[in-house]
């Protein structure tokens, strides 16, 4: 429970410590930028995502149709 505790707590100063450097004009650009970032990897991987269930979907059909 101890550890869980100062898990809790570590968070909560993580969350305080970025709104404190979120503040300042580098903050502010290093979080915008980091915001676009993982916008771009997100993006990427629901593409993959989606194009990998389509081509499963289609290999599906096939193999369905086929017997």
């Amino acid at each position: 429970m101890k550890n869980f505790l100062i898990f809790l707590a570590g968070i909560a100063a993580g969350f305080v410590v970025a709104h404190e450097v979120n503040k300042t004009t580098r903050g502010r650009r290093f979080f915008t930028e980091l915001d676009g970032r993982m916008r771009e990897f997100g993006d990427i991987v629901a593409d993959s995502y989606k194009l990998r269930e389509a081509e499963l979907r289609e290999d599906s059909d096939v193999s369905t149709t086929t017997k």
